[in-house]
C-alpha cells in the first residue's frame, strides 16, 4: 500500500510563490509521481511528473518556466519519495486544489488521471488578484 500526503498550500497575493510538499510512503520503485490540480467546477489536469527511475521531470506547457518539480534524493529510495512543487509568478488562474499521485507501473508516466492509483487528499492553493 502507498500512502500520499500534500501539504504546503495557502493563500497568496497574483506575483507570489508557494512551494508544495508530497510525502509518498510504501514501495515505489521506479514508479510516476505527478502533480494533478482541480479548480472549482474543471476537471483535474496535470501539472508536472517525475519517473523515479530515471528522475526526469516534465511539466505541461502552460506551467513550465513558472513551477518547478524536484525530488529530494537525500530523502528518496525505494519505499519513500520526498517531492515537491515550487510555484513562482501565481496567477489567479492557478488558484486548484492541488494534489499529488502515485501510478503503480514501471517506466510509463501519463497524464490521465485515470492512470494514477495512489492519491492524496489535496491541498488548496488560492491566489488573490
Amino acid at each position: 500500500q502507498v500512502r500520499v500526503v500534500e501539504s504546503g498550500g495557502g493563500s497568496v497575493q497574483a506575483g507570489g510563490s508557494l512551494r508544495l510538499s508530497c510525502s509518498v510512503s510504501g514501495y515505489v520503485h521506479k514508479f510516476c509521481v505527478a502533480w494533478f490540480r482541480q479548480a472549482a467546477g474543471k476537471e483535474r489536469d496535470g501539472v508536472a511528473r517525475i519517473y523515479l527511475g530515471s528522475g526526469t521531470i516534465d511539466y505541461v506547457d502552460n506551467t513550465q518556466g513558472r513551477f518547478a518539480m524536484s525530488r529530494d534524493d537525500a530523502q528518496s529510495n525505494d519505499y519513500q519519495q520526498m517531492v515537491y512543487l515550487q510555484m513562482a509568478k501565481l496567477k489567479p488562474e492557478d488558484s486548484a486544489m492541488y494534489y499529488c499521485a502515485v501510478r503503480r507501473a514501471i517506466g510509463i508516466c501519463s497524464w490521465a488521471t485515470r492512470d494514477y492509483d495512489y492519491w492524496g487528499q489535496g491541498t488548496q492553493v488560492t491566489v488573490s488578484s
